[in-house]
């Protein structure tokens, strides 16, 4: 007997259910079970877990990865790029480092997964009144969809715009 429209419901009961397998008891076992094989592997090990911590970072929901959106002049003075910032150069760096410093990421075009880390001055990055978002879609499209501008947008260095979020701080 055909009945229109069952295939596609089956479709989607399939999929809903394969879903919330994989998202429950089953599919956690079976990760588990998978980075169990993965740790044995010596090379494999390493490599898959750094690339598990970094993923996790970037993808976390809390969205601490990429702090603010940057312009910046790189790879030379007269050429800029967007970054993001990321932080503040941690360790035995700052131990070398004289002055104020913010740690950045270049993404690259096409894919920002691959990119540069750079430390650089804060008085040298410009902070951008754009979302993440924004920016990567501008760094994936390679320029072509570019963020929309507002009349009240407008781009601040860092030290400006903190230097002003502290005199609001201290009223």
């Amino acid at each position: 007997m055909h009945i229109p429209g069952v295939g596609a419901l089956l479709t989607v009961l399939v999929v809903f259910l394969t879903g919330l397998l994989a998202t429950n008891f089953i599919g956690e076992r079976l990760v588990r079970f998978w980075e169990g094989v993965l740790a044995r592997i010596p090379v494999v090990k390493s490599i898959y877990y750094g690339v598990k911590q970094v993923s996790d970072t970037i993808l976390a929901d809390t969205g601490l990865a990429f702090r603010k959106v940057l312009l910046i002049q790189y790879p030379r003075a007269g050429s800029w790029t967007i970054a993001f910032q990321t932080g503040k150069p941690g360790g035995d760096v700052v131990n070398h480092l004289r002055g104020d410093y913010v740690s950045v990421y270049v993404p690259t075009t096409p894919n920002p997964t691959s990119g540069f880390f750079l430390m650089m001055p804060r008085s040298e990055v410009v902070e951008l009144d754009m979302t993440v978002d924004e920016a990567l879609k501008y760094v994936i499209s390679m320029g072509v969809v570019a963020p929309m501008v507002n009349e009240g947008r407008r781009a601040v260095p860092i030290a400006a715009a903190e230097a002003r979020t502290a005199e609001v701080r201290q009223r």
